[in-house]
């Protein structure tokens, strides 16, 4: 080891001292570019620490994003939970490796710089400082005079040269053992932080390792598995579809021509689905044609435009009528126009066999031929039973479930089952009421003088204001639960279909009977008799809503014995409490039962108040004047 001392040669020493001085320069040079490594290494760790955690949060977010094509996501989301909790420890091992970086490897360096090499650069300074005192001294003392000596300046010089020349000798000292301690403490300080930095690497790995060992070996071998099973069934699926591709690029040009199709027209259709050209006005004389996706769904011709998620509906179907038109001068064009008159709109299909298609689809759900199960039925039959008990699906034996049995959905309402929005009383048969002079219900009791026995004899007359909501064909009639499920499909149907708008009429419950009646036209829309009501409910929530179960009469008179019988399920939106109207029901049903006894009919009488006409009073009439029901149609629901 070169040690750097004071010898009696000056120049020597000088030669030495400047050997030293340049080595402390590079050693302080290459510890701040080594420095800036280390911290670099530790900000890497820092870092990943950080990207761990982000990491591990992502991973446990896959469940939250809802994805819309999700389903069977199930294996994989507890999969990347599993991962999330692994890398969560993973970042524990990272952060713990960082903190060991900081303590045993970036601050022993940074103690160093401060430390030693500050040191010895302060230490360069006061030696320099105190070789140009001495120098200064040495210069005022050879200025001495040789003739004229004053020997007061002459000690004086002499003590100060002294002075500075044992300042100088101090400094030196202090700084050549500083240059020589140097020498060692470089050693310590290159090895001491590069061993901290492998220990806490050989210590994270230890600690990595009986994590993947105890816990991950298991893990990571189903993962595996898993991932190859999946690879396989996407390489399957690939090729099938590879295949498919080939199949279906291997046919002639033809299939791809418009108005090419050989196939027969399909004239019972009761759905279809396109692309159909539609005109819209555009000016007072101008008019525009759009490409739009069209589709049926129950009784409504509904659109889909491009990027949308669902379609909306255009128009009811139900009694509408459709035509061939011509249309500037366009081939396969078609009308469709509401059973008002009010709203229509021109269509064009892109080939013949779709252009009969579409008008022969039209018109059988005009005539509510998609409320059968079989399109091929009797039309006429199929209006008249589509207007009072729509769908007739049919219970046996075996499907219906007992009171008593936990009932699914698909237990008391078959899957797919149409819902009937409104109540569209046909014109021939609103014209055979008029024509054969049919009484008009009058909803607040009131009777003519040529009235029927059947309205002498009823012992209640109560009219409520209802809101039609739609009906439905129901599996069982002997279970209430079928009456809440009908008002969930029913509102979420229209829901879904933007069906908001409502037309008023008025539920007349008597002793004998339920009625519907039209509050403009007084005209019947539907005929219950009390005996045909099997169930009856208000909505357990929304009080305003209730619902009742029918029997199909059909049934009954049925050529086939021993025939199941048919149920169809009713919703309604009143103005008050639908409990109002199962209490009133209800009571209807009592004063049947008690008309077989007199004793039990005239308690009943006793128990509720009655009118002048000893009709059992109930509440006062919800209806307004019957004759003024303009403003009663398109009534919005609030369900």
């Amino acid at each position: 080891m070169l040690l750097l001392v004071l010898t009696s040669t000056w120049i020597s020493t000088r030669s030495l001292l400047s050997v030293f001085e340049e080595d402390a320069g590079t050693l302080t040079d290459y510890t701040n570019q080594l420095l800036q490594s280390m911290q670099r290494v530790f900000g890497a760790q820092s870092e990943m620490g950080l990207a761990t955690q982000q990491l591990s949060q992502q991973l446990l977010d896959y469940e939250k994003k809802n994805f819309a094509m999700g389903k069977g996501d199930e294996e994989v989301i507890t999969t990347l939970q599993k991962f999330a909790r692994t890398v969560e420890e993973l970042n524990a091992l990272h952060t713990d490796l960082a903190n060991q970086m900081a303590d045993s490897m970036v601050f022993p360096l940074i103690q160093f710089r401060e430390k030693d090499l500050t040191e010895i650069s302060t230490l360069r300074e006061i030696f320099g400082i105190a070789t140009d005192e001495h120098e200064a001294s040495m210069v005022k003392y050879s200025r001495l005079p040789k003739k004229k000596e004053n020997e007061k300046v002459k000690v004086d010089l002499v003590k100060e040269v002294a002075y500075t020349r044992r300042k100088q000798h101090q400094a030196s000292m202090q700084y050549y053992c500083a240059l020589n301690a140097l020498q060692y403490r470089k050693r310590v300080a290159m090895l001491e932080p590069m061993l901290g930095y492998t220990q806490a690497q050989v210590k994270f790995y230890k600690k990595g390792m009986e994590l993947v060992t105890k816990k991950m070996d298991t893990f990571l071998s189903s993962v595996s598995n898993m991932t190859h099973n999946i690879q396989a069934q996407l390489d399957s699926e690939a090729e099938a579809m590879r295949m498919s591709q080939r199949e279906l690029l291997s046919v002639e040009d033809t299939v791809y021509m418009p108005d090419k199709d050989d196939d027969p027209v399909s004239r019972s259709l009761i759905q279809k689905s396109g692309y159909l050209n539609i005109r819209n006005k555009t000016g007072l004389v101008t008019t525009a044609w759009d490409r739009l996706y069209f589709f049926t769904q129950g009784g409504n011709l509904m659109c889909q435009p491009r990027g949308a998620v669902a379609g909306g509906m255009v128009l009811d179907l139900d009694n509408s009528s459709v035509m061939a038109v011509e249309c500037e001068d366009r081939r396969y064009c078609f009308q469709i126009t509401s059973p008002t008159g009010k709203t229509s709109m021109i269509l064009q299909a892109e080939s013949k066999k779709e252009y009969e298609e579409w008008i022969c689809t039209v018109n059988n759900i005009s005539r509510q031929i998609y409320l059968t199960e079989n399109p091929e039925v009797t039309r006429t039959h199929a209006r008249t039973h589509a207007r009072t008990h729509p769908g007739g699906v049919h219970c046996s034996a075996g499907d219906a479930p007992g009171p008593g049995a936990s009932l699914e959905p698909e237990d008391l309402i078959a899957p797919g089952t149409p819902i009937q929005f409104d109540i569209v009383l046909p014109a021939s048969e609103f014209q055979d009421q008029n024509r054969t002079g049919g009484r008009r219900t009058n909803p607040f009791g009131e009777t003519d003088d040529d009235s029927s026995s059947e309205s002498d004899d009823s012992l209640l007359q109560q009219v409520f204001a209802v809101r039609f909501l739609g009906s439905m064909a129901v599996r069982c009639g002997d279970n209430q639960e079928v009456i809440y499920e009908v008002m969930r499909q029913v509102l979420a149907a229209r829901a879904i279909h933007n069906i908001f708008r409502t037309t008023e009429s008025h539920l007349m419950v008597t002793s004998s009977c339920l009625k519907l009646i039209d509050p403009q036209t007084q005209v019947t829309r539907i005929h219950f008799q009390l005996g045909e009501v099997l169930q009856f409910a208000a909505h357990q929530e929304n009080g305003r809503l209730m619902g009742l179960v029918v029997e199909d009469p059909d049934w009954s008179q049925g050529d086939q014995e021993g025939a199941p019988p048919s149920y169809s399920a009713f919703v309604f939106e009143s103005n008050t409490e639908g409990e109002k109207i199962c209490f009133t029901i209800n009571l209807a049903k009592e004063i049947v039962e008690a008309k077989k006894d007199p004793e039990a009919l005239a308690e009943l009488m006793k128990s509720m108040p009655l009118t002048n006409d000893g009709k059992f009073l109930l509440l006062e009439a919800e209806t307004g004047d019957p004759t003024n029901g303009e403003g009663q149609e398109d009534l919005e629901s609030e369900a």
